[in-house]
């Protein structure tokens, strides 16, 4: 494994840690890292026209039609995070809520300045598409709800599942939180550790059509309005921000049909508010420290994406 296909088979196992805990998108990881375009516009070449490519050029002409060499190493990555570092990320999530917030606060609001790319000339129309990412990232976990009114627990578990991976694919927006939104998150991460495969055929079938519709449409507005494309994920990725931030308190909330507890509004706190009110320690320098250690994880790595881009360039 060559040290290029060593960093996307990491990055793809970041990702699905990053999908397996409510509030972080692993579009986000994908982003910093820099494979994002190449994510988008490789996930779209999927479709019929691999047939005719298969015709021309056989399956040589497939791999490089696919960009094979590029997203085998990715699913492998995302695939092991789910089946093992997913849990590990979970069980952070229960133990120390906290101290992982922290962190992923850290890591996304840095990334916002990764996505507000500097060498893109700012124009004042591009405020409204940033505008309507910073709504739509606020708006769409309060909506999920709405989707225990399918009744059909089958249509419901693939409409979630085309919901979430459309998600995952957007920096800022979780996927898991619009599944916990939906009062499936549960069910869903229950049947990959029990290896359920009706409940995962029906939640991936659902995933298999988000991703072909949305990675087109997605695709479509990077080549065509690239510059405003960015505002609108730099206003998801600030929209995304309160639900990463450790002090807050749950003040409504509905139970989903199997007990599962949504949340539907947080008051956000201080630590020595977060401390009054809750009896517990705030954590406040641990979750600061790691905080800072998100935010340099993403220069780090922006950094590293810059560095390999500009020598291809150069080769």
């Amino acid at each position: 494994m060559n040290r290029s296909t060593l960093r996307v088979f990491i990055t793809g196992a970041g990702m699905g840690a990053a999908d397996a805990v409510p509030g972080v998108s692993g579009g986000t990881i994908a982003f910093i890292s820099g494979f994002y375009a190449e994510l988008i516009h490789t996930i779209r070449q999927f479709g019929p026209g691999v047939f005719g490519v298969w015709r021309r050029g056989g399956l040589k002409g497939v791999a490089r039609h696919l960009n094979l060499a590029f997203l085998l190493p990715l699913l492998a990555g995302v695939a092991l995070a789910v089946f093992s570092v997913a849990h590990l990320a979970v069980w952070l999530m229960e133990a120390y809520p906290l101290l992982l917030d922290g962190f992923f606060f850290g890591l996304v609001a840095a990334s916002a300045l990764v996505v507000n790319d500097a060498r893109e000339r700012f124009k004042w129309r591009y405020l409204i598409t940033l505008g309507l990412g910073l709504t739509l990232a606020r708006a769409l976990p309060s909506l999920m709800p709405l989707m225990l009114a399918v009744g059909n627990d089958s249509l419901m578990l693939v409409m979630a599942g085309s919901i979430a991976i459309s998600a995952m694919l957007l920096p800022g927006v979780s996927g898991s939180f619009l599944l916990l939104s939906m009062g499936l998150y549960g069910t869903v991460m229950q049947a990959v550790r029990g290896l359920d495969l009706p409940v995962i055929a029906l939640f991936g079938g659902g995933c298999v059509i988000g991703v072909m519709l949305f990675s087109r449409l997605l695709s479509w507005l990077l080549q065509r309005h690239h510059a405003a494309t960015m505002q609108l994920l730099l206003g998801f990725i600030l929209g995304s921000l309160p639900l990463l931030w450790p002090w807050r308190e749950l003040v409504r909330y509905q139970m989903g049909p199997d007990g599962q507890l949504i949340p539907l509004a947080h008051r956000y706190l201080l630590p020595g508010d977060y401390a009054t009110l809750t009896g517990a320690s705030a954590q406040t320098l641990g979750v600061l420290g790691l905080m800072l250690a998100g935010a340099l994880l993403v220069v780090m790595l922006n950094r590293q994406a810059n560095r390999t881009s500009a020598d291809q360039q150069e080769t």
